[in-house]
């Protein structure tokens, strides 16, 4: 259910720019006291006014939360988006997604070095359930055609960067390919966020987060989010934008005829939502994203280029780089390249001293805080893959730049390469 009467949702903020949206889209001062930060709603349930009667539309906080509400608004106005939905993390929000959007018999096309978590999600979750996949690389758009199965083909799903490997897509190409079939563009923009990308402007159909990573920011709290946009490609006679609809012309649960009438059954349905503690951590990293990513993109180029003059680094893999094949692309659809980079070092024993011996960069999964991280994907994120088409190099090595001074990454990463 989308309330009526939620925070800051009176203000029209699409026309500010980034920052500004990030910081006031939902988030109005609090109409009873003045707060300039929303409330952590910290109730299950809701007083009605007589059976039926509800304040602003909130019932019970599984279906709407007003910490969540903000944060969901804030989320929209970031991607620009018309609806935007919390979950509980990143693969509950994509599980939600592919629930409301695909029915057994259907097809999907994946990246051919897609995210683990999506992979297994989709191959072994999904697949059990009669849904079928095809990894294609997604920089190739013959590739991509030759994927999509006339009829059955139901979604595209592009990562732009990919993880680990960095790949670059071309997401208004892969638009139209996947509008042709009757499918849907989906984007996961965790690696760009929505300060460095807006994939709905280009024509996607729906956007996923991992909220854990960039957006919440500071790795203190797990969470996922949808955005759904409006079909930029089908604007009516007076030129606002239809919204998105299910493909294949069918229903959503409760009769609703788009995307974000399915995505909210399910989100209620299947209950796997943002607590309103997560939420408001959640809505406190997105005020900041705009100034961190700055710093990611500043730390992360520097890192590159050291890298890429290190006689034990064989190979460096950041869009930033003018030797990376998709600079060109990611310089025209990004504002800038982000924090997240890979590297090869020849062995896979190489890989594992050296994420081994780094200190300043932590050895862990996850990205996109405030803190350097480092990790092996063979053995650690992309386990999952192992012995499929989409396993990676047994001497990749990943990093998540921080905002640390820069000098201090680059010299930790020299002893540990030394």
């Amino acid at each position: 259910m989308t309330p009526e009467t939620s925070p800051g949702a009176h203000h029209d903020w699409s026309g500010a720019g980034f920052a500004t949206r990030a910081i006031h889209a939902g988030q109005d001062p609090d109409a009873a006291t003045g707060a300039v930060v929303p409330p952590i709603y910290a109730t299950s349930t809701f007083k009605q006014d007589g059976v039926g009667g509800l304040r602003g539309g909130y019932e019970y906080s599984r279906s709407a939360n007003p910490t969540r509400t903000a944060l969901e608004t804030a989320l929209a106005a970031a991607e620009g988006g018309t609806a935007g939905f919390a979950f509980a993390s990143g693969l509950a929000a994509e599980d939600a997604l592919l629930r409301a959007a695909l029915r057994p018999g259907d097809h999907v096309v994946i990246p051919d070095d897609a995210y683990g978590g999506t992979y297994r999600l989709v191959a072994r979750v999904f697949g059990a359930w009669g849904v079928e996949h095809t990894a294609a690389d997604l920089a190739d758009l013959d590739a991509v055609r030759a994927a999509v199965v006339p009829g059955r083909t139901r979604a595209i799903w592009v990562e732009t960067p990919t993880n680990p490997l960095l790949g670059i897509s071309d997401i208004a190409a892969l638009a139209e390919i996947a509008h042709a079939a009757d499918a849907l563009l989906v984007v996961d923009n965790t690696f760009a966020t929505p300060y460095l990308q807006t994939p709905l402007a280009l024509g996607a159909d729906v956007v996923v987060h991992s909220t854990t990573k960039y957006v919440g920011g500071h790795s203190d709290v797990v969470g996922g989010a949808l955005v759904v946009g409006p079909r930029v490609s089908l604007a009516g006679a007076d030129g606002t934008p239809e919204p998105v609809a299910l493909p294949g012309g069918r229903p959503a649960p409760d009769g609703g005829t788009s995307l974000a009438d399915a995505v909210r059954f399910h989100q209620n349905a299947s209950g796997a939502v943002a607590g309103p503690f997560d939420a408001w951590l959640t809505l406190r990293g997105l005020k900041t994203l705009a100034v961190r990513m700055d710093r990611h993109c500043a730390n992360a180029a520097a890192v590159a280029a050291f890298l890429d003059e290190h006689p034990r680094v064989t190979e460096v893999l950041y869009p930033g780089l003018a030797s990376h094949p998709g600079h060109a692309l990611a310089a025209q659809q990004m504002r800038g390249f982000g924090g997240m980079l890979s590297f090869r070092v020849g062995s896979e024993t190489a890989a594992l001293d050296v994420v081994d011996r780094t200190r300043v960069f932590t050895l862990a999964e996850s990205l996109g805080g405030v803190e350097s991280l480092i990790e092996h994907p063979g053995r650690m994120t992309h386990a999952s893959v192992a012995g499929s088409a989409l396993e990676v190099p047994a001497d990749l090595v990943r990093v998540s730049v921080g905002i640390e001074d820069a000098a201090d990454l680059l010299a930790d990463l020299d002893q540990a390469l030394a």
